[in-house]
């Protein structure tokens, strides 16, 4: 007897998450690397977004708050991080200033870590709103430390790519969870707590 098609979808859709999972996880003991100066191109882009904690758990963060919204949010809001993102890139490179990035890094950890805690869920629109409020910072900070060698489009591509994976990472995390709301909810405690940190040591 065959399972229903919604469990097999459901199922490859596990699979995928799992495996996004993993290679976030597999890159980021490499990420080590880029601290020599040695990785320039697509990997340094792709590298950098795992050297530091306040745009893993944000990107992370996002996935989940994603998924526990539900419906369009689980793709709409990733999508919004990341074009939000690329706009931020493209703004760095014209060149626009765009201040307190670090500060405004460490709110969005803050606040996305309580978001998800709190189990607030908003609807799509103003959810995508909110996370591309805060992707042209994370824009801003990444492009700074490009390495001067790289090519803008290159490194850019990897940076965005691996973002992207940390969302996936985020959904993962989250589907693995959906059976256990509170347990979800008291991880993202952390997140919040070292977001409201990283306010406090700016």
């Amino acid at each position: 007897m065959h399972e229903p098609i919604v469990f097999q979808t459901k199922k490859r859709f596990s699979g995928w998450l799992r495996t996004a999972i993993l290679f976030c996880a597999l890159a980021t003991p490499a990420s080590a690397l880029a601290h020599a100066g040695h990785d320039e191109g697509m990997w340094a882009g792709f590298l950098h977004p795992f050297l530091g904690l306040d745009h893993l758990l944000a990107a992370i963060a996002v996935g989940i708050w994603g998924t526990r919204a539900g419906g369009r949010a689980l793709w709409a809001l990733p999508l919004a991080f990341v074009g939000a993102m690329a706009a931020g890139l493209g703004l760095s490179v014209a060149p626009v200033p765009i201040p307190a990035p670090e500060l405004m890094i460490a709110a969005s950890v803050l606040l996305l870590g309580a978001l998800i805690a709190l189990d607030v869920r908003l609807t799509v629109v103003p959810g995508m709103l909110l996370v591309a409020l805060f992707a042209p910072f994370h824009a801003a900070a990444h492009a700074m430390e490009m390495p001067a060698s790289s090519s803008v489009f290159v490194y850019f591509g990897g940076l965005l790519l691996s973002t992207a994976l940390l969302h996936a990472a985020g959904i993962a995390a989250a589907f693995a969870l959906r059976d256990r709301a509170l347990v979800l909810r008291l991880a993202a405690a952390p997140i919040a707590l070292a977001g409201m940190w990283m306010v406090l040591a700016r």
